[in-house]
């Protein structure tokens, strides 16, 4: 195998009385800044009876906080001639600025100004309410596979609540929250000791410490919450349910497998992710050539780990999902059996010659390109500092992905037995 290339960058860690941690990557390639603050809350903090929260509290942090009304903040960033934007997980939820150089401060006061409070209130409630019900609106209820398969396969994988509800929220839910719900979920979540503050781009550190103290170094120290085990057992049977979709023009069926703890037993989930990219990546890939082209079973096919497609998003547990669209409603026991015997070739026969290094080389070059933009670079810091504990680890996965073998992706394939999946089975009433 050749040596992979690893980057390098000068990573800075600070961390502030209040238990903020403070990460500070320069790079003086370009007059840009990139501002990432992650918070360690998303759907998984969520209590039984308020599906959706963790989200609808995102929307809420855009309006208005304690110096600044609804609608400045925008109006800040967009008049510096940045970019901003937020988003919910599993794990955790993130925001961010992109901005010139020249703009760092403001973005920096800006966010320190939300983490000491958002502008909570019914009417601020009862606005976000409305834009969050309209989301779901036309991204699950009213779209074609809205929702499938991250909404509904957790539901069918996994037992415990944090683990298996609807993360978009329920309406019933949603419209039962108050004002006292979301400043005890801000209380809790949002303090700066449940926070990692990363700073990348045309910066100094000393200069750009110096600032983060003056804005983030007087907010309130509370103390972050303890997050629970959110861990389970794996399954000991297969699972099957369906889901009715009246606006899809096909069936469709994704699999659920349980893979290991990304954090603890990260080379296990580099060699399922190695295998994802052996099962589905182009025309060359195993489920590709059986599927689509020998026997025309599906339409398309896909595998990734990670709700959203990212191995490295979530902490434990997370699946490896495999998901297609076929054209005939009977033929899912086909495409499963199918999948099944390319899964035991691989396990028995181990990958042709070349197979691996194909996979892993594009495997690096997606992460390699993830550090390019100062802006995806500066997320990707923060979200490996906040979930796996150290941010440097970006840049290793190169060499990791480089020492793992052939055996490492038969052992992956291996795991993936049909008594330990869940099957999810999406009924087609839209064909019309």
């Amino acid at each position: 195998m050749p040596k992979l290339p690893a980057p390098s960058f000068d990573l800075t860690h600070h961390k502030l009385d209040n238990g903020l941690r403070v990460l500070v990557a320069p790079d003086r390639s370009a007059p840009v800044v990139g501002i990432a603050v992650l918070y360690d809350v998303g759907f998984r903090s969520e209590p039984e009876g308020r599906t959706g929260f963790a989200h609808l509290f995102e929307h809420l942090m855009f309006q208005g906080s304690v110096n600044l009304e609804k609608m400045e903040h925008f109006r800040y960033v967009e008049s510096s001639g940045g970019t901003f934007n937020g988003s919910t997980h599993f794990d955790y939820t993130n925001y961010f600025e992109a901005l010139p150089a020249n703009a760092l401060e403001r973005g920096l006061f800006l966010e320190a100004d939300r983490m000491r409070g958002p502008r909570i209130t019914e009417e601020n409630l009862a606005n976000q309410l409305d834009v969050v019900k309209n989301e779901i609106r036309v991204n699950v209820l009213n779209a074609p596979y809205g929702g499938f398969p991250w909404i509904y396969l957790p539901a069918v994988l996994f037992d415990t609540f944090a683990n298996s509800h609807n993360g978009y929220g329920g309406f019933e839910d949603l419209e039962s929250a108050t004002t006292d719900d979301a400043k005890d979920f801000f209380k809790r979540y949002y303090a700066p000791s449940n926070a990692v503050l990363a700073i990348g781009g045309d910066v100094d550190v000393d200069e750009t410490l110096a600032l983060v103290e003056k804005h983030f170094g007087a907010i309130k120290k509370r103390s972050a919450p303890r997050r629970p085990n959110f861990g389970e057992p794996p399954l000991s049977a297969e699972r099957r349910a369906t889901h009715e979709d009246p606006h899809a023009p096909l069936p469709a069926v994704a699999l659920g497998y349980r893979v290991p703890d990304p954090v603890g037993q990260l080379d296990g989930v580099l060699a399922a992710t190695l295998l994802t990219e052996v099962l589905t990546d182009g025309d060359a890939s195993r489920l590709q050539r059986r599927l689509v082209q020998q026997d025309h079973l599906v339409t398309d096919v896909s595998a990734y780990i990670g709700e959203f497609g990212d191995p490295f998003d979530e902490r434990d547990p997370t699946a490896l999902t495999i998901s297609a669209h076929y054209p005939d409603a009977g033929s899912l026991d086909k495409i499963l059996r199918a999948v099944d015997e390319e899964l035991g070739r691989i396990a028995e026969d181990g990958l042709d010659r070349g197979e691996l290094d194909r996979v892993r080389t594009r495997l690096v070059s997606v992460s390699l390109r993830e550090l390019d933009a100062v802006m995806s670079r500066t997320l990707e810091f923060a979200k490996f500092e906040l979930l796996h504990g150290r941010a440097e680890l970006i840049t290793e996965l190169p060499a990791r992905l480089a020492a793992l073998t052939d055996d490492d992706v038969r052992a992956a394939a291996a795991a993936l037995q049909p008594d330990r999946r869940a099957v999810l089975e999406l009924i087609a009433g839209g064909a019309e």
